[in-house]
């Protein structure tokens, strides 16, 4: 086994949003009639993003029974209201976009804050992947590097290896694998917020998929919702099923055999990542050959929100759950893998220490979260702005071709005075 098959197993994307390859594609974006973007200049396009920021969990929760009791007694706002440029009197105006865009950056940014999300619909400006990136900068929203940035490259829209917008999960192979819903994460690093944009969308289905998570946590069985918060979770990322081998080993070599392979595994993979990742020895397949599964740090599923301070479901059970994974392929059918790296990429979802989740509670956690999920068929141009800690998203099977595109982000500006203004109004509002 060589490091480099490691090196591009890596894949620690919370539920694949977007699949990592080793060729990068480039994207012609098309533009609407006459109107123009203004070009950005090669420094700006290609100035070094700072790392995606760290995960913030926020406070512990005391008592996660009573404040689950208390939100369920409070009106939540919409969520992902819509703007569409022919409402507000601008289409085919693109100037005219980009002007509103920098005229009301504040209020964008605290509807997202508020509501989670912001659909734009109708705005040629974003049809382009110049005019995607003058938005989020009229916005004042700040990029960063893709989470997975530490472990294994994205490909870029435009091919440009300092490019801040990336591909989505476009490719043709994986057009019947239905993308579970998750935060995006990779470890111990975060994105504040995202921005998806669809530059092609795909003749049938591809929708891009999004559920609140506070909504989630209000509507999860306390029970359950009390169980998963004290005991906490942690998933396994991948497993490398290459080790049939030391079966056939005298039974004296066996174990001395195993503790020397996952010591070297152990170090290769922590000497890649900025995180902790422990190896378990397993069993996989239907002749049930050794396998070592890679298990990340534990950590709660559900957090307090770092500019609002409310609770917010933050867990990729969906996307990461083995059982919920193969119960969406027996309808969509499975993914078909390309290569050695895709194989390997299998992850679960489990207590924080260790125990395995009941399919009883797996189902629950599903039906929840298909419950406050909202399937967003995206048009040429159309963005999904969200907040990554409270909105989680995903994808749905398609046929066709289908160019979408997303930007990371770090933070805005204006975010640290928004704070304690959005808390004062959430708390009048309960």
């Amino acid at each position: 086994m060589k490091l480099s098959l490691l090196q591009l197993s890596l894949l620690f994307s919370s539920g694949a949003a977007f699949a990592p390859v080793h060729q990068v594609h480039r994207t012609q974006a098309s533009r609407a009639g006459n109107n123009h973007v203004v070009s950005m200049s090669s420094d700006a396009v290609n100035a070094p993003l700072p790392m995606s920021p760290l995960t913030k969990w926020g406070e512990k929760i005391l008592d996660i029974r009573k404040l689950q009791e208390q939100i369920r007694k409070q009106e939540m706002p919409e969520f992902a209201p819509e703007l569409s440029a022919k409402d507000l009197g601008l289409e085919g105006n693109v100037e005219a976009q980009l002007q509103y865009m920098k005229d009301n950056a504040t209020d964008l940014k605290k509807k997202m804050q508020i509501h989670g999300a912001v659909v734009f619909r109708d705005f040629e400006l974003m049809k382009s992947q110049e005019g995607f990136q003058q938005f989020y900068k009229a916005v004042g929203m700040k990029t960063c590097l893709d989470p997975l940035h530490a472990v294994s490259a994205r490909p870029t829209v435009d091919g440009n290896k300092n490019s801040p917008v990336y591909e989505a999960v476009n490719k043709e192979s994986r057009k019947n694998f239905f993308i579970g819903m998750h935060n995006e994460f990779v470890g111990t690093r975060a994105p504040r917020a995202a921005a998806f944009v669809c530059f092609k969308a795909a003749e049938t289905g591809g929708e891009f998929i999004i559920a609140d998570g506070r909504r989630v946590f209000r509507d999860l069985d306390s029970d359950l919702a009390e169980e998963l918060y004290n005991r906490q979770i942690r998933y396994s990322v991948m497993e490398l099923p290459f080790f049939g081998w030391i079966d056939n080993l005298p039974e004296p070599l066996q174990n001395p055999s195993m503790a020397i392979v996952k010591g070297i595994v152990s170090a290769a993979i922590n000497a890649k990542v900025d995180f902790d990742v422990e190896m378990l020895w397993g069993e996989a397949g239907y002749d049930n050959k050794k396998m070592l599964q890679a298990r990340a740090p534990r950590q709660p599923p559900i957090v307090v929100h770092p500019t609002t301070s409310e609770p917010t479901w933050f867990c990729n059970v969906h996307s990461h759950s083995s059982k919920l994974r193969k119960d969406r392929e027996s309808i969509y059918g499975a993914e078909r893998f390309e290569d050695g790296a895709s194989q390997i990429n299998k992850s679960d979802m489990f207590f924080g220490d260790d125990g395995h989740i009941s399919e009883e509670s797996l189902k629950h956690m599903d039906e929840i979260t298909y419950k406050n999920a909202r399937f967003v068929k995206m048009r040429e141009g159309d963005v999904v702005l969200l907040d990554n800690y409270k909105t989680m998203h995903g994808r749905n099977v398609f046929d066709g071709t289908r160019k979408h595109g997303v930007a990371w982000f770090e933070g805005w500006e204006g975010e640290e005075e928004m704070k304690s203004e959005l808390q004062k109004e959430l708390q009048l509002q309960a």
